[in-house]
């Protein structure tokens, strides 16, 4: 079993920079992977761009360890276009883009964002909709052996997936209708925490179906350690059930040093030490 890995979301960190920059500051810092939201302007971006994207990772000499596909405009508050009937070629584009990505950089993990419930539709419909694009999307990772994930998102009040609960049964719906396997809960351990669910419980009961990790700490979704959100308790449970994939680090950073909570060996693969991570959230909280 290979140990678990920090990967640095460079769409929320490093943001100072250009976005093609933030691979080798990732590198600079320590860090062997990285992970993004959806990079581009467009659904179905030029060719030209996606080459740039691809290039700034392999100069980096970074792992790409996920991708979003594409979610909307985000700063304008859309929160995915999975259920969207009127964005399905929109979707399944970025699904193409996301996979031809992957399939060059050996990324293993793509996050479909739900979306928010659109008014005046029914939400059985959109569930209709998010289940037929999961399957595609499913299908498409499939061929290269990755994972589609399911996240809950807080701060979004339209936004029906909130617990891990919620994940797990959209998850279970994709696959009982169309018998694809390759799907997981991305378990954001802030997302689940601000959302009111029982953190410990949810990642106890569901551990086997969490195919990815991310963290941040709450109130301010800062480094951890500036909040209240046990962490690395949180964290403990989900490795002691076998859990060694990627955890993301995808928080708002609050200091000029945002990794100062992390020393640079534990950075790298095989970096994530409960009880060093314990004693430096514990110390950094005083």
């Amino acid at each position: 079993m290979a140990p678990a890995t920090y990967s640095v979301n460079c769409s929320i960190l490093f943001t100072d920079l250009p976005l093609l920059k933030r691979p080798a500051a990732a590198r600079a810092a320590g860090f062997e992977a990285v992970e993004f939201w959806w990079p581009f302007a467009e659904a179905a971006p030029p060719e030209s761009d996606v080459d740039a994207f691809v290039r700034a990772i392999r100069n980096a000499g970074i792992q790409l360890s996920g991708l979003n596909f594409a979610a909307g405009d985000m700063p304008a508050g859309d929160r995915g276009i999975l259920s969207d009937p009127g964005s399905v070629t929109a979707f399944r584009d970025s699904v193409d883009v996301a996979v031809e990505i992957a399939s060059t950089l050996g990324t293993r993990a793509f996050n479909a964002l739900y979306g928010n419930r659109i008014e005046g539709l029914a939400p059985a419909a959109q569930d209709d909709v998010a289940a037929e694009n999961l399957a595609y999307a499913a299908q498409a990772a499939q061929r290269i052996g990755a994972t589609v994930l399911i996240e809950p998102v807080s701060g979004a009040p339209r936004y029906p997936v909130r617990t891990a609960a919620d994940a797990v049964r959209v998850v279970d719906r994709v696959r009982s209708r169309s018998g694809y396997e390759n799907l997981r809960v991305l378990a954001d351990l802030y997302h689940l925490y601000v959302n009111g669910d029982d953190v410990a419980v949810a990642l106890q009961a569901h551990a086997d179906r969490v195919g990815h990790v991310q963290i941040a700490d709450s109130p301010g979704r800062g480094e951890p350690g500036t909040g209240e959100i046990a962490l690395a308790s949180y964290l403990g449970i989900l490795l002691d059930r076998g859990y060694d994939g990627y955890i993301g680090l995808e928080y708002k950073p609050s200091r000029p040093d945002t990794f100062d909570w992390l020393p640079e060996a534990d950075r790298g693969r095989g970096g994530v030490n409960i009880e060093s991570l314990a004693a430096l959230v514990e110390t950094r909280s005083q």
